[in-house]
């Protein structure tokens, strides 16, 4: 996590409360956090994080508060305190909360935000032999996690998340590695909103591909088709989200197609991209929630295999769309 801003300023306790707590908040949230204070929702609660829903106004709708030991959300401001602290154990599901003016306060619960973080980093420029070399270390990595088995180009031989066995993983694997933009889309509405949670499976699978597709294709050499077609699935599946899937599931949705990702997902890329060892980033990335971080590991494979496989069509021709 990057630290961008600091505030320096002595931060004083409004009458009665007690001082607010400091939080690193992602960059994405600022059309939430700048504007004036305004009404918002609790809609979940957790030992290591809440998750505030805003009334109205434009995405993203959620935002999650997380201890400084929880996943890194790319709609999320992180407190200083640990999971073991119960910086939340005030905090009521349902409960009324206001977001705005760089604070947070909920039942309670008091944070203001002292520093930013980008959910977007820029990943440099790559050819596509590195990105070939990195795919190939990923892919040994979540081989040797159990992730992963007979690697393909299509997808096949991923193991252990929400959707093992569905088709449609697959196929929409395939399809972005063809360039298939309509096979593309149609796979990827099969899967929104599919699993259960607060994050289903296809829209981690969707987030780990959308982020995968418009951060490496942006980095990597003749990789305009990739974010071409992150541009083109990411409207398709957002443009009903908030109908189809959860509130949450729906603002990741939208942070993914803007290339937005958590930090565990961007700490993979990076790895990806060469600047370091992906063995931790992976085991961090794979420990996310029940599934999700399986689910988000698989959608960021199928990215990267198709921002590689994309990359010689850039070079050559215009996109294919097939109806």
């Amino acid at each position: 996590m990057t630290a961008l801003v600091r505030d320096p300023i002595r931060l004083p306790a409004r009458p009665g409360r007690r001082p607010p707590a400091a939080g690193a908040a992602s960059l994405a949230l600022r059309p939430v956090l700048d504007p004036p204070r305004r009404a918002a929702r609790v809609i979940a609660v957790f030992p290591a994080a809440l998750y505030l829903e805003m009334r109205g106004g434009p995405e993203p709708r959620v935002l999650a508060v997380v201890t400084s030991d929880a996943g890194r959300l790319p709609n999320a401001v992180v407190v200083v305190a640990t999971r073991r602290e119960h910086p939340f154990r005030s905090v009521r599901e349902g409960g009324e909360a206001f977001v705005g003016d760089g604070r947070i306060e909920a039942d309670g619960l008091n944070v203001r935000v002292r520093r930013w973080w980008d959910p977007s980093p820029a990943l440099g420029g790559m050819q596509p032999a590195a990105l070939a070399r990195g795919l190939r270390a990923l892919e040994a990595e979540l081989t040797a996690a159990g992730a992963l088995t007979a690697a393909g180009p299509a997808g096949e031989g991923l193991m252990g998340g929400g959707l093992t066995g569905h088709p449609d993983p697959a196929a929409l694997a395939g399809a972005c590695a063809a360039g298939d933009l309509a096979g593309a889309v149609e796979a990827a509405e099969r899967i929104v909103g599919l699993g259960p949670g607060l994050t289903p499976s296809g829209d981690d699978i969707l987030c780990g591909l959308l982020a995968a597709l418009r951060l490496v294709g942006g980095a990597v050499r003749h990789g305009d088709t990739a974010v071409w077609l992150a541009d083109w699935l990411g409207a398709a599946v957002t443009a009903d989200a908030g109908t189809r899937t959860t509130a949450l599931a729906a603002t990741l949705l939208h942070c993914a197609a803007a290339g937005n990702a958590g930090g565990e997902v961007t700490a993979v890329l990076r790895c990806v991209a060469g600047h370091e060892p992906p063995a931790a980033a992976v085991r961090r990335l794979l420990a996310v929630g029940h599934t999700s971080g399986t689910d988000l590991a698989h959608g960021v494979l199928a990215g990267c295999r198709a921002a590689l496989a994309l990359t010689s069509s850039s070079a050559q021709h215009a996109p294919r769309v097939t109806a």
